[in-house]
């Protein structure tokens, strides 16, 4: 499961990296250390002009609920996606990337505690994470929504320790693949776990657990 993530580039860095084909910063945009489901997320999608960035509800929500659901959808398993209704349709023509600089995981203790660990490329680099998107109109109002989850599959050897499932990260040559510049077939064989050797993950203070905190410090290794 990925619940929390980080994502501190820059605009100017965002437009660079995902290649966007309009450099206009959308309305809301920020970085962050300690992203949360419900809050209002950057993501990219294609069209025909080309790659281009957005801000969406982290928590999907089907275009045909009836009301918003009590349980936020942040996530949605790989192996599932082509037969749960709430993606079913999202994988066939939704896909995006949830742009990240790293994500965070909790491992559970021989005490029953939790560890928190911060997990990203070994290198420091930014990543995409593969993310289905939803449009829902909200009854009340007439209010268009758009929302997001990110896609989850079973961990590699670096995570299987700390979690059992781990987002999707994408290699940037398999991108335009995933947002549907490629054949649709070739989408789902995408969604499996990353190659280990270009990972990292290491235990990190305690204080990321508050939403509050939201400062470079916190991915800093345990001391």
């Amino acid at each position: 499961m990925c619940k929390r993530y980080t994502h501190h580039l820059t605009w100017p860095e965002v437009v660079g990296l995902y290649r966007l084909s309009d450099p206009q910063e959308p309305q809301g945009y920020r970085t962050s250390y300690n992203v949360a489901p419900t809050q209002t997320c950057l993501v990219i999608r294609k069209d025909n002009q080309g790659r281009n960035a957005t801000m969406m509800h982290w928590g999907l929500i089907p275009f045909w609920s009836q009301k918003k659901p009590t349980r936020s959808l942040i996530n949605a398993q790989a192996e599932t996606l082509a037969i749960v209704p709430s993606f079913r349709g999202a994988l066939q023509s939704r896909r995006c990337l949830v742009p990240a600089s790293g994500f965070y995981e909790w491992q559970r203790t021989k005490r029953g505690g939790k560890r928190p660990y911060w997990i990203g490329m070994a290198d420091l680099s930014p990543f995409a994470m593969a993310g289905l998107w939803e449009f829902w109109v909200e009854p009340n109002c007439n209010k268009f929504i758009y929302s997001f989850a990110i896609i989850t599959t079973k961990p590699n050897e670096l995570l299987a320790p700390i979690h059992d499932r781990m987002p999707v990260i994408l290699h940037s040559a398999k991108w335009n693949v995933w947002l549907g510049g490629g054949p649709p077939a070739a989408a789902p064989d995408l969604l499996r776990p990353y190659p280990v050797r270009a990972m990292r993950a290491y235990p990190i203070s305690a204080r990321v657990n508050d939403l509050k905190n939201d400062d470079p410090t916190i991915i800093q290794p345990a001391t």
